[in-house]
């Protein structure tokens, strides 16, 4: 369906990019459509712009501040604060997010963050000071892109996995692949290292955000693989933990042009009455804007 938003640059928590696009009902038509912009220092913050899915071209609205911004100097998020999911939970939306800061060895270091909503998901406070979901012996690196389904009170959670860092032509090059968490209320985890989409190939170095859906008996994930520039991953799994992938079968490329014409990723899957639609981020990791795909049956 082609290209929705693209950042306008007029607002100062948002100088460039919408990055990890996340969509969260309102009202029956109407979409807000969450998103990481960056600010002139290159910092991270999480806002929205409002749609009505039926004309997705037409921007109802659009946040003048962000709903999350980053944390204070020194604290996991002082870099920025980018949401990844959210869970409607006893009149709250739970937002898990990014938070980064500047490393010293390395160029960067993420943690997952919770934020609690209690007006519909316009403004949120952090849970806490620190994150929810850090580095750990079976994480010993960062951990990020939390994806979060509540099943028979039972948090699953899938979430991306840094294995290490290797030093490529004169520059530390990370690695990543997607793992599986369990909590009972959503804020402490349980982590067993079980690796659930995991490198395909030696030139892949890179599989991140994950999208989970289920569909009766079977689970269904969309994520982002890189080798040279990301594309869009498919798997399937009948317990969400053993996956196949399939990314055969994810149906989108790239463009022959314009703006997701050299790489396409970060999807977020989901369903408006009985269609099933996929928002995305072309080049440069979101410096082009967010595009819409509907699934053709």
């Amino acid at each position: 369906m082609g290209l929705i938003f693209a950042p306008p640059g007029n607002l100062a928590w948002m100088s460039s990019h919408a990055s990890l696009p996340v969509s969260d009902r309102v009202a029956g038509n109407e979409y807000r459509i969450y998103f990481s912009g960056r600010d002139e220092y290159g910092r991270s913050q999480t806002g929205f712009f409002e749609i009505d899915i039926t004309a997705p071209s037409h921007i109802l609205s659009t946040s003048e501040s962000p709903v999350l911004t980053h944390g204070s100097l020194g604290t996991f998020d002082d870099s920025g604060a980018m949401l990844s999911w959210v869970v409607e939970r006893d009149d709250q939306k739970y937002l898990y997010y990014i938070g980064w800061n500047v490393a010293g060895t390395v160029p960067f270091r993420n943690a997952v963050g919770l934020a609690i909503s209690r007006d519909g998901g316009r403004t949120a406070v952090p849970y806490s000071k620190g994150p929810i979901l850090d580095r750990n012996d079976c994480d010993p690196y960062f951990v990020a892109s939390p994806c979060v389904l509540v099943e028979n009170g039972l948090w699953r959670m899938w979430y991306l996995s840094c294995v290490g860092w290797e030093v490529e032509k004169g520059k530390p090059k990370h690695y990543y692949h997607i793992k599986y968490a369990e909590s009972a209320d959503g804020v402490h985890w349980q982590r067993n290292g079980v690796v659930c989409i995991d490198f395909k190939s030696n030139d892949e170095y890179a599989i991140s955000r994950p999208c989970v859906l289920k569909d009766g008996s079977i689970y269904r994930m969309w994520y982002s693989y890189r080798g040279q520039g990301y594309r869009i991953g498919y798997g399937e799994s009948k317990d969400g933990i053993s996956w196949e992938r399939k990314d055969e079968l994810v149906g989108l490329d790239v463009s022959e042009s314009g703006w997701d014409s050299e790489m396409i990723e970060y999807a977020f899957v989901f369903d408006h009455n009985g269609e099933r639609y996929m928002l995305y981020n072309g080049n440069g990791y979101g410096r082009t804007g967010i595009g819409l795909a509907r699934l053709d049956k």
